[in-house]
């Protein structure tokens, strides 16, 4: 399956996106298609076998849309071009590459002009490209962020359209409707003295009003004659409908019936469509406003790189960058890519991406991440991951995706959506002719309930209550140093109940050590140690690392090992100069028959101290016991009373005997202690958790956390674990720091009322606003609703929406 993201212009409500949807679905081929109305992106899931991205474009344009490949635009110098044929030869090579949108080559300006899809194609592969067909490809200017100029050029027209249509809006009003208030009105406009200029001239100030909102028209008009009518197809009826009833009027009073000066509705049509302008212009600069998380990341890397070539410093494009090219970075520069320190030592300011403002000291061998900050040392480093594959560029497109996807609470709102606009048109016709036909009223008044219900129906509020809510909290967690992948994420992560922690690397350091050595008769500490050292030296158990650090620092000589054989959960079996050593837990010893004879008091002593004890065995005899201690991450205690004030239960899973898990529990106040649990059977305590209908969390690091990460409701990697962990979590905490565990929590409760407030409003606003504008309050002796005043609360209402997600900006996790 390929997955790609098209930009869709044209869309203007909830029913836009649902069209978009149904019609790319429809595909043979298609296994999911995702319309986000707040980014107006269609992320969508195909086989290249069975659909082409021009067949979903196709699909796209029939549906009244446009979708473009979402890419970048850069201008490149072609050196050695000398005719027409090295033209083609430079456009053929290069639209080869695949994510190659368009190719421009000017013979005359020997400049090559590109567009490509930075996720499919590096800058680096165009250069090549060009280079094999015998030229040479220069980067000259930097990349053109075209969606950003696209959403300022719309915001700049929306505005310009605005202003357009206000000059003449403002007086329209005032000839229309002043003279009513007793305001001053010049004889030779007076309906009464002068009713055919009356009537011309608000037809007149109405044209340019018309012309400058002519999109709302020839897009509503098309959506409706394609049978996906949208928010444009309401505007265009219901505007349309008084200006062409006007038009009639303006005839009749040409030809002798004055009465009709009283029943033109130009200034409606006029006034309604100035006022949706402005709630659109407000609509789109607050949608920018939405993903300046992902714009301040984009931000973060640096343009350029100095990397050393041929014995010299040579500065170049960061696209350029490659894997193994060594890189200098001097005091108060940013790390280009990621990498590995070879010469050098320094501090690095990481704080962009994790959150942690502390500098972290940098040595040779030491990882460096893109985007952060040398403090005071020049460093080289050679590069481990470019492009697409670097820390900022994965959370980049972690933050992108989630803010992609959808949440199950948005599933409600998208069926209303589809079925929205079709439902508020028959609801408009039935009630002008009801009030036409049933209420006697006269066809100005019906047309006035058939404006004012159509105007009045907002699906804008409906389609952008959830996305600008989900994009602004996904880009608030990436600044908080929490990455939340998927909408469904973000709004399980509010319904868990209980958490249960890995204890090695998350709870505690991770990093344990030797603090006893407790040996039988017959047999040193010092031989002991050595022993097991030895043994434990092919081991990547923390606990066997630890020894054999300890052995290390004592200065112990390791001494050869004839074999080797892990047994996974219990410990290691190895032998040394021709003795068997067993190394391991309690059950290890108790499935080999081993008597631990008098080690019992003494191990049970050291477990209730939170050490973990490991029994020695040498030729099926006990031999001692080495024990490890790991300690305490500082925010662990903190983390868990904030989770406990927030009504959730906390439960800690480890492989080590319960005396010892127990200790650690209770220094940190766990609830429920899962002990001496085999890394293939984390998953199946988290699904016993989950059968007593809990909605439960993992939270871990390694690799042996995969599968119970998966089981979980929501998984939560440690930022500084394994990519396995990683890649199998709903949520990665950049940060090794359990306090981000319940800002993971506090901001999805955050995010999901403020979804729950955008739909409530959404709905409350349509629920109460389509009856006023049908008449119901009319029946009963109360107002009627003026078409005028139906617009402008129809563009407050997507624009209250948009507001009330931004304000989820404010959000600060409570410490």
């Amino acid at each position: 399956m390929t997955n790609k993201t098209l930009k869709v212009e044209g869309m203007t409500c909830a029913s836009c996106a649902k069209a978009v949807e149904r019609a790319t679905r429809k595909l043979e081929g298609v296994s999911e298609a995702n319309v986000n109305l707040a980014t107006e992106k269609l992320s969508i899931s195909f086989d290249e076998n069975s659909v082409s991205v021009g067949e979903i474009q196709k699909a796209v344009e029939k549906a009244g849309y446009k979708a473009i490949l979402d890419a970048v635009t850069k201008t490149m110098k072609i050196e050695g071009m000398t005719c027409a044929s090295c033209v083609k030869a430079v456009e053929r090579a290069v639209r080869k590459l695949d994510g190659v949108t368009e190719v421009n080559v000017n013979l005359a300006t020997e400049r090559l002009t590109i567009s490509y899809e930075p996720s499919s194609v590096k800058i680096s592969d165009i250069k090549r490209s060009v280079e094999k067909t015998g030229y040479k490809a220069i980067e000259e200017e930097v990349s053109v962020d075209t969606d950003k100029e696209r959403k300022e050029k719309e915001i700049k027209s929306l505005w310009k359209k605005f202003i357009i249509s206000a000059i003449f809006a403002v007086p329209l009003l005032y000839i229309a409707m002043g003279h009513m208030l007793g305001l001053p009105l010049p004889m030779f406009l007076h309906p009464n003295m002068n009713p055919v200029n009356f009537a011309l001239t608000q037809l007149v100030l109405t044209i340019p009003v018309v012309i400058a909102g002519y999109r709302y028209y020839t897009i509503g008009i098309k959506t409706l004659i394609k049978g996906s009518p949208n928010m444009d197809s309401l505007i265009a009826i219901g505007t349309g409908a008084a200006v062409v009833y006007g038009i009639f009027a303006t005839y009749m009073i040409i030809g002798g019936e004055h009465s009709y000066a009283m029943d033109l509705y130009f200034e409606s049509a006029a006034v309604i469509l100035t006022l949706i302008t402005l709630g659109k212009y407000l609509e789109a600069v607050s949608k920018g406003k939405t993903s300046e998380a992902i714009k301040k990341l984009m931000g973060l890397a640096p343009k350029t790189a100095m990397i050393i070539k041929d014995g010299k410093e040579v500065e170049i494009s960061i696209d350029e960058v490659e894997v193994e090219d060594i890189i200098v970075v001097k005091p108060g520069e940013k790390m280009p890519v990621d990498g590995v320190v070879v010469e050098g030592t320094t501090s690095v300011d990481e704080s962009m991406l994790t959150g942690e403002s502390i500098p972290v000291e940098k040595h040779i061998g030491d990882p460096v991440i893109g985007a952060s900050i040398n403090k005071n040392g020049s460093i080289r480093y050679k590069a481990t991951k470019v492009g697409k594959d670097t820390a900022l560029a994965q959370i980049i497109k972690l933050v992108e995706d989630a803010q992609g996807s959808k949440a199950p609470i948005a599933k409600m709102a998208d069926v209303i959506s589809g079925y929205f606009v079709p439902i508020v048109i028959v609801l408009s016709i039935i009630s002008g002719l009801a009030w036409y036909f049933i209420g006697g009223e006269s066809a100005t008044f019906a047309l006035t309930i058939f404006i004012a219900v159509l105007v009045i129906a907002c699906p804008c509020a409906l389609g952008l209550a959830t996305p600008t809510a989900i994009m602004v909290g996904t880009g608030k967690g990436a600044e908080n140093g929490v990455l939340i992948k998927s909408g469904t994420a973000l709004e399980t992560a509010y319904q868990i109940q209980t958490i249960v922690f890995d204890k090695t690397g998350t709870i505690t350091e991770g990093k344990p050590k030797v603090t006893d050595v407790i040996s039988v008769e017959g047999l040193s500490e010092k031989e002991l140690l050595q022993l097991t050292a030895s043994a434990e030296k092919g081991s990547e158990h923390p606990l066997g690392e630890a020894i054999v650090k300890g052995a290390e620092e004592k200065g112990l000589e390791f001494k050869k090992v004839d074999s080797f054989n892990a047994i996974p959960g219990h410990g290691i079996e190895v032998t040394i100069e021709g003795k068997n050593i067993l190394a391991g837990n309690r059950k290890l010893m108790i499935e080999r028959n081993i008597s631990l004879e008098n080690l019992e008091d003494s191990s049970d002593k050291l477990a209730g101290e939170g050490k973990t004890p490991m029994y020695i065995a040498i030729d099926n005899k006990i031999a001692g016991i080495i024990a490890v201690a790991d300690t305490v991450k500082e925010n662990s205690k903190r983390a868990i009373e904030l989770l406990h004030k927030m009504g959730i239960q906390v439960a800690m899973i480890t492989g080590d005997n319960r005396r010892t898990a127990e200790a650690i529990a209770k220094q940190v106040g766990i609830d429920i202690v899962l002990a001496e649990v085999l890394p293939e059977d984390k998953a199946n305590e988290v699904k016993k958790l989950q059968a007593e209908g809990k909605k439960v969390a993992m939270v871990g690091d390694g690799i042996n956390d995969a599968p119970a990460l998966a089981q979980a409701d929501i998984g939560i990697a440690i930022g500084s674990g394994t990519d396995v962990a990683m890649e199998s979590a709903d949520i990665v905490l950049m940060r090794s720091d359990l306090m981000d565990v319940p800002t993971a929590i506090q901001l999805s409760k955050s995010t999901i009322r403020n979804i729950k407030q955008n739909l409530f409003w959404a709905f409350a606003y349509n629920t109460l606003g389509i009856p006023i504008a049908m008449g119901v309050l009319h029946l009963f002796g109360g107002p009627l609703l003026n078409p005028m005043f139906a617009g402008a609360a129809m563009s407050l209402s997507s624009v209250s929406v948009l507001t009330n997600a931004l304000r989820l900006k404010k959000f600060k996790p409570v410490r």
